[in-house]
C-alpha cells in the first residue's frame, strides 16, 4: 500500500529550518486560510462562523456573498508582502487571506444517516497536504464525509485548506476520539467497512458490493493499525499490474473512492 514520503514526516519530525523566518504569532481561537479557492469556499460556506479578517492584494476581488453566506467583515487592501508577514513562511496566498474561527467538526451520525454512498476514514495519515488532496478527491467523487482521529487530525485551516481547494469547506468532516468505536457506531447503522491494505488477499474491485461503504486507509509505510483493521469488515488491496507497489495515500484514496462510488449510489451530502 502506500508508502510514507518527505511529505509525510510524523508530529515533531522536520526538515532543516535555516533561513526561515518564524511563524507569526496567532490570536487565540483564530487560524488563517489562504490562497483564492480555500478562502472564497470558506466565505460561501454556511456553516462558518466568526470571519476576523479578510485581506487582498491590490486587483483582487471577491465574488457577492451567496443567499445563507455568513456575515463577512470588510475586506482590507494590504500588498503581497504585507499578506505575507501575516501567514506561516512559505505560505502560497495568491493575494488573498482570511482569519477566522476554525470551522466545526459534524457528528458522526450527520454524514452516516441515511446508510447510502462512501465514507473515507483516516487511521493516523497527519500530513495536511495528502488530507486536503483527499478531500478535493471525496469532493469530486461525492463521498458523505471523511471521519478522522480527533488527537492526530492537523489544523484545518492553513497549508491543508490551500491544499484542498475549497473541499476543505464542501466534505463534512467528523473527528472522533475513538476509530474502532466509530467503525463500531456505523456498522449499526448499516455501514460495511473496507480497509485498504497492500497485503491483503482481495483486490478492492471484488470486495466492493455497491452498498454503504466506508473506506478506511492507513498511514504511508505503516497501514492500518491492528484494532482498526480488525474492525474492518474486509481488507483489499488496489490493483497495480505494473508492477510498481507504493502510492502516496491521496493517490490510493482517488483510486479507491473511484472504485467506490462507481458502485454505490450517492447519498446526501451536508450542504
Amino acid at each position: 500500500m502506500p508508502r510514507r514520503d518527505r511529505h509525510d514526516r510524523r508530529p515533531g519530525q522536520h526538515g532543516p529550518q535555516h533561513g526561515r523566518r518564524p511563524s507569526p504569532p496567532s490570536e487565540h481561537g483564530l487560524e488563517w486560510i489562504w490562497g483564492r479557492h480555500a478562502v472564497e469556499a470558506a466565505l460561501a460556506n454556511p456553516r462558518r462562523t466568526g470571519f476576523k479578517r479578510v485581506v487582498l492584494a491590490p486587483g483582487r476581488t471577491l465574488p457577492p456573498p451567496t443567499a445563507g453566506a455568513p456575515a463577512r467583515p470588510a475586506p482590507e487592501a494590504l500588498d503581497n508582502r504585507e499578506i505575507a508577514r501575516l501567514l506561516p513562511p512559505g505560505a502560497v496566498h495568491q493575494g488573498y487571506a482570511l482569519q477566522a474561527a476554525p470551522l466545526e467538526s459534524v457528528d458522526l451520525d450527520d454524514i452516516a444517516q441515511p446508510a447510502q454512498g462512501v465514507i473515507l476514514m483516516l487511521d493516523q495519515v497527519t500530513d495536511p497536504q495528502n488530507i486536503g488532496a483527499i478531500l478535493r478527491c471525496a469532493a469530486a467523487f461525492g463521498a458523505r464525509g471523511l471521519v478522522i482521529q480527533d488527537r492526530h487530525a492537523p489544523p484545518f485551516g492553513g497549508a491543508l485548506a490551500k491544499a484542498a481547494a475549497g473541499a476543505a469547506e464542501r466534505v463534512p468532516v467528523a473527528r472522533v476520539v475513538n476509530l474502532s468505536r466509530a467503525l463500531e457506531q456505523l456498522a449499526a447503522l448499516g455501514w460495511r467497512s473496507v480497509g485498504l491494505d497492500g497485503e491483503a488477499t482481495d483486490r478492492l474491485e471484488a470486495v466492493l458490493d455497491g452498498g454503504p461503504t466506508v473506506l478506511v486507509l492507513g498511514s504511508e509505510g505503516e497501514g492500518l493499525r491492528r484494532l482498526v483493521a480488525e474492525h474492518c469488515d474486509a481488507t483489499a488491496r488496489i490493483h497495480m499490474p505494473g508492477g510498481f507497489e507504493s502510492l502516496n495515500v491521496s493517490a490510493a484514496a482517488a483510486i479507491a473512492l473511484h472504485q467506490a462510488c462507481a458502485l454505490a449510489p450517492l447519498g446526501n451530502p451536508i450542504p
